[in-house]
């Protein structure tokens, strides 16, 4: 059996540099939702809303 390639002939010399670009902080997910911090909040609110206006038009008569 063949011994394991040794682990320094492969080594990426530019590992160090590139590792911030696979850190948890600047994947896709995270940029998104910290580029709109309240839209969560704010489809929630609306959404509540709409179905609470439509609720209670649907049990008032038109005033015309």
């Amino acid at each position: 059996m063949p011994n394991p390639p040794d682990p320094q002939l492969y080594r990426d010399p530019w590992a160090k540099r590139e590792a911030w670009r696979k850190h948890p902080v600047f994947s896709r997910r995270a940029m998104f939702s910290k580029a709109f911090p309240g839209f969560g909040v704010a489809l929630v609110a609306f959404t509540t809303y709409v179905v609470a206006e439509n609720l209670l038009a649907k049990e008032k008569a038109p005033a015309h």
